[in-house]
């Protein structure tokens, strides 16, 4: 049985695996970046709960807006 989707922390290339898992972890960040650089809403709603490029741990309210955006992974 597969497990339910949290929210919660996760490291960010831990996040873009399970978006993408059968990429390499720096393949999959990098495309889970391109995703939230080329949506209009995510990357301003991150930014104000403290997002910068380069974060490497990403808090339940950023994995949160990224899940609304995206859908689970």
């Amino acid at each position: 049985m597969e497990e339910k989707f949290r929210i919660k922390s996760y490291g960010y290339g831990e996040l873009a695996q399970l978006y993408f898992p059968n990429i390499s972890k720096k393949s999959a960040s990098a495309q889970l970046r391109r995703w939230i650089k080329l949506s209009d809403a995510v990357l301003p709603m991150l930014q104000s709960l403290g997002y910068k490029p380069g974060l490497r741990l990403l808090t339940p309210a950023h994995v949160k807006v990224i899940v609304e955006e995206f859908g689970e992974p």
